[in-house]
C-alpha cells in the first residue's frame, strides 16, 4: 500500500481546502473517501478524486437509478442502488428518496423496484426524487397474497388473484421488461 491509499469514511481533506470529487463525499466539515483506492488532489481545480481499480459506482447529479426499496419510513424510503443509467452495479449503495409530498398513502413497498432521479450528495447521504411521469414503482406484487398486479391508474394497483386495490407511485414503465439494458 502507498502513502497515498485509503479506504471507506478516511479522511482526505478539509472542506475550506478542497472540494469532494469522484469517490469522495463532504461530511460537512471533511471531504471522506467514499471507497477505497488511491487519492488524487487536483492543486489547480481544488477538488480531490479517489481512484479505484474497479470501478465503483456511485450515482451523480442526474443520474437515473433502478433499485430495490429496503426501507420504508413515514416520510422517506430508502433504496438499495442495483443499476445506474440502466447499467448493472454491485456496489449495494444505497439512497434515500423523500415521500413526504406525495399525496399516495403507499408511495412504495419494501421489495418493489423503483425508478429514481438523483438530486443531490448531502452529508455523504445520496439524495433522490419520484416526481417525474417516467420515476416510481417498475415492479410490484400484492401485498395482501404475494401474486400478480396490473397498474389500474397511475397511482393504483389490482391483484390478479385475489383482485385487492393498492396505491403505489407507478412509473410510465410499469409492467414493461424492457427497463434493464444488458451490458453492451
Amino acid at each position: 500500500m502507498s502513502d497515498n491509499s485509503v479506504f471507506p469514511g478516511d479522511k482526505i481533506a478539509s472542506i475550506e481546502e478542497y472540494e469532494a470529487g469522484h469517490n469522495t463525499f463532504d461530511d460537512g466539515d471533511m471531504v471522506r473517501a467514499a471507497t477505497m483506492g488511491e487519492k488524487d488532489m487536483d492543486k489547480e481545480t481544488r477538488r480531490v478524486n479517489v481512484s479505484h481499480p474497479k470501478l465503483l459506482s456511485i450515482p451523480k447529479v442526474g443520474d437515473v437509478i433502478i433499485g430495490t426499496v429496503a426501507a420504508v419510513m413515514s416520510s422517506m424510503i430508502a433504496v438499495s442502488i442495483d443499476y445506474i443509467n440502466g447499467k448493472p452495479t454491485t456496489s449495494k449503495v444505497e439512497c434515500i428518496c423523500g415521500t413526504r409530498n406525495m399525496r399516495i398513502r403507499n408511495v412504495a413497498l419494501v421489495n418493489d423496484i423503483v425508478s429514481l432521479k438523483i438530486v443531490a450528495h448531502l452529508n455523504g447521504t445520496i439524495h433522490a426524487v419520484m416526481d417525474e411521469r417516467e420515476l416510481g414503482i417498475i415492479f410490484t406484487k400484492c401485498r395482501k397474497c404475494g401474486g400478480k398486479v396490473v397498474a389500474k391508474s397511475t397511482d393504483a394497483i389490482k391483484c390478479t388473484d385475489c383482485s385487492w386495490i393498492d396505491e403505489r407511485k407507478l412509473s410510465s414503465s410499469f409492467g414493461k421488461n424492457d427497463f434493464i439494458h444488458l451490458r453492451e
